[in-house]
């Protein structure tokens, strides 16, 4: 049985079509369709079948993929095993990282990369929770993040590491009547507009929770994804935001206060398929995050 059928097929199960295998792997559909090819004439009965105008496993090919996957994170395992008795961690990284955690997280573990040789290559992604484990397909280690738990939705099968545990808090111009609160609690934070996130996004379910609480609808200004923009609007006085505690720090124009009646806070995890997690460069920067994750937690509190 050939390994690198295996990986096709496992690769096929997880990007859906061959034109998607083809771009990933730096083939051509051509290249991928043939090794496909193979791979059925060695098995001796169909991997795929025609759906609509694509392909799709057969259950022969769905069996396959499984035991592909196995097969690559017993290959990685074992060059674990390798790199640790040389110990010389191998291979560059690829760090897919939600911008508002990487602000935290990030200098520390390049710092801790560098010390032992391993490049890591970074890449910011500020996307919808559900999207997070699509990343783990073309990047080693993703740091996404949940509010119902430490693990996002859409990883299952997939390896899920906690790096920490962060309060989300309310953000107030300096000078807003909240700003003399030591807390804020839903019916008072009801009571002023907001500025909100777009709705698949995870904080947009800490003001759903808020408006639960209240018993009262939210007046939502805007929705936006950039956190220094919601600090500037903040600032002019004009609305309430939600913004992350660790990279978020108060200023002579904004200030933070924490939730009285709402538990707003996030796990912070990162997300690996199985085999890329073996790999000891990866278990390094792993190590790292974790560790960038205490301090910061040390630091600011997390809100248990």
């Amino acid at each position: 049985m050939d390994v690198r059928h295996l990986d096709l097929l496992r690769e096929l199960a997880d990007r859906g079509s061959i034109t998607a295998v083809a771009e990933a792997t730096h083939r051509t559909v051509s290249a991928v369709s043939q090794q496909l090819k193979a791979a059925q004439r060695q098995a001796g009965m169909a991997l795929v079948e025609h759906q609509g105008r694509g392909l799709r496993l057969t259950d022969a090919g769905r069996v396959l993929a499984e035991a592909g996957a196995e097969v690559g994170t017993a290959i990685a395992a074992a060059q674990a095993r390798w790199d640790a008795f040389r110990a010389h961690p191998t291979g560059t990284v690829g760090l897919a990282m939600l911008p508002s955690a990487a602000a935290v997280l990030l200098p520390r573990t390049l710092r801790a990369a560098h010390a032992e040789g391993i490049e890591v290559v970074c890449h910011d992604a500020d996307i919808a929770e559900a999207q997070f484990a699509e990343l783990t397909l073309d990047h080693d280690v993703v740091v996404a993040h949940s509010l119902s738990g430490p693990r996002p939705a859409g990883t299952e099968g997939l390896t899920v590491v906690p790096l920490a545990r962060e309060p989300i808090d309310v953000a107030v111009a300096a000078d807003h009547p909240l700003a003399a609160a030591e807390t804020v609690t839903a019916a008072q934070a009801a009571a002023y507009p907001w500025y909100g996130v777009p709705r698949d996004y995870p904080f947009d379910t800490v003001l759903q929770e808020i408006a639960r609480a209240a018993g009262a609808e939210l007046q939502i200004l805007q929705r936006l994804r950039d956190n220094r923009l919601m600090e500037a609007l903040v600032a002019d006085g004009s609305g309430l935001a939600l913004l992350p505690r660790f990279t978020s720090p108060m200023t002579a124009t904004t200030t933070l206060r924490p939730l009285a009646d709402v538990d707003a806070r996030r796990h912070i995890s990162a997300i690996m398929r199985p085999d890329r997690a073996e790999r000891l460069a990866v278990r390094r920067v792993i190590e790292a995050l974790h560790d960038a994750g205490a301090e910061a937690e040390g630091r600011h509190g997390d809100g248990a």
